[in-house]
């Protein structure tokens, strides 16, 4: 059996087809929990532990793992677009 093909994007539109199916989602997902809990642990662990944690806090707290998923989430796009045939390569030719 054979099996499907990883989808590519060329075109904006295309991106989240890319970025939310469902190997890829599962990925991008993993790293942010991992890499966001290690960054929450560093930077808003003390705070919360002592209950001063004020709406701010949480707010950067979310984000600490936004970014994680953004960047891994970029990695994804990087890797699979697919480059238009007459488009400019390194080195200026096409």
């Amino acid at each position: 059996m054979e099996s499907p093909a990883i989808p590519t994007w060329g075109r904006w539109r295309e991106a989240p087809a890319v970025v939310f199916y469902p190997p890829h989602l599962r990925k991008t997902v993993a790293i942010a929990l991992v890499v966001g809990t290690i960054l929450f642990c560093i930077n808003q662990l003390d705070v919360v532990v002592r209950g001063d944690a004020t709406a701010v806090v949480w707010v950067k707290s979310v984000v600490t793992y936004v970014v994680p998923f953004c960047v891994s989430s970029a990695g994804v796009l990087v890797a699979t677009h697919r480059a238009d045939s007459g488009a400019i390569t390194t080195g200026g030719r096409r």
